[in-house]
């Protein structure tokens, strides 16, 4: 698959696609739930509040809201 290890940071998840080889898997399992607990809608407040700052920055709301998720802090 990959030529090199995954780089410096990288927590060696499994692929979140729907891959049958992967359906079965505890893992996978896992990894599907926590992604969707990351990715539940927040309250209307706080989704319009990403939206205006992610406009002001000139990104989409969802890159902004991933950047929020993998760094903890707000741009």
């Amino acid at each position: 698959m990959m030529d090199r290890p995954p780089a410096l940071g990288h927590n060696g998840g499994p692929p979140l696609q729907d891959a049958p080889d992967h359906a079965t898997s505890w893992a996978h399992f896992t990894w599907r739930k926590a992604h969707k607990k990351a990715w539940k809608t927040p309250p209307r407040e706080i989704a319009l509040r990403r939206l205006a700052r992610a406009e002001e920055l000139g990104m989409t709301y969802k890159a902004y809201t991933l950047e929020i998720l993998e760094r903890g802090r707000y741009l």
